[in-house]
């Protein structure tokens, strides 16, 4: 058993939590991952190679076309020649998720809460994020107290992640879900090359188009967006109010009706694949995850799939 498992909170019928986290699934997540971003890191290993770091590797003469921010005051001073410092490559993998905490992630109907699949991700991703001197950092929005965490090495980050995920219960709450203003956050905050992992069901203000397309420019991002089955399509159950978490927003349907059922569930996919071409034109990969049925094999399948890209 893998030590994150016990990480997880207890299930109970109000918080079935994620479910089971199988070890050869974590394994592969592991491959898949390290495969992937085989050209970002090494962190088992000390690179050979010189380039921006914190690591001191050398001090040498100055060459013409060497950046003079990098240059040696005390060593030029003493032996009145301009050198240069040169740094050891920063080989540390740091992995950072924006997770949603939004209202809006508290409903599920299938298996689990949206909410629960998004904290299996954070618990599968933070197995293999904070192994050999590797780091996690984090950044939570969607309710009122926004959180975030520098990375950190080991299993801190991630406990620290969890503790935030749980500290408040944002059932009942009603607010404004601001992805963008996270991605800017964390475009702030990740100052070294790294994977940035989004975890959220992409509801609530389009946001977030301007600062994807600045964060994957510069980092790996991956988009993990959440579903529930009904959030697509309706059941016929007579005369329902549906509510709008994000605004508290309520609107009157009666379900009965075939035709209204075939309009929201084109309404609902029209909405999504609106969301899938805006996630790839701003350059993020991007899986969809449900509460229902085995969503951690889905998110293996989907890494294993995309090794070769």
């Amino acid at each position: 058993m893998t030590p994150f498992r016990a990480l997880g909170a207890q299930p109970t019928p109000e918080r079935p939590g994620p479910g089971p986290l199988p070890d050869v699934l974590l394994r592969a997540l592991e491959v898949s991952i390290g495969r992937r971003v085989g050209g970002l890191l090494a962190g088992d290993y000390r690179s050979l190679l010189l380039g921006e770091g914190t690591e001191l590797a050398q001090v040498r003469p100055y060459v013409p076309g060497d950046d003079v921010r990098h240059i040696d005051w005390n060593v030029t001073a003493r032996t009145g020649e301009p050198h240069v410092r040169v740094q050891m490559a920063e080989r540390v993998l740091v992995t950072w998720l924006v997770l949603d905490t939004s209202p809006s992630m508290q409903f599920g109907t299938a298996d689990r809460r949206k909410a629960d699949v998004a904290e299996g991700v954070a618990i599968a991703v933070g197995h293999i994020a904070t192994r050999r001197g590797n780091r996690l950092g984090y950044v939570t929005f969607g309710d009122d107290s926004e959180r975030w965490l520098p990375p950190r090495q080991g299993r801190l980050g991630l406990i620290g992640l969890l503790d935030a995920l749980r500290s408040d219960d944002a059932d009942g709450r009603v607010g404004a879900t601001s992805l963008g203003a996270a991605l800017r956050r964390t475009g702030g905050l990740a100052t070294q090359r790294a994977i940035v992992i989004v975890v959220s069901d992409f509801r609530g203000p389009r946001d977030w188009k301007r600062p994807l397309v600045e964060l994957a420019g510069r980092h790996e991002v991956i988009a993990v967006e959440i579903r529930d089955p009904r959030e697509q399509e309706l059941p016929n159950a007579g005369v329902l109010w549906l509510v709008d978490p994000e605004t508290g927003r309520q609107v009157r349907a009666d379900t009965r009706s075939a035709k209204l059922r075939a309009r929201f569930a084109a309404a609902a996919a029209e909405e999504r694949a609106d969301v899938t071409r805006t996630l790839a034109s701003a350059g993020a990969r991007h899986v969809v995850l449900s509460t229902s049925g085995d969503w951690l094999r889905s998110l293996a399948v989907f890494l294993r799939r995309g090794q070769g890209r």
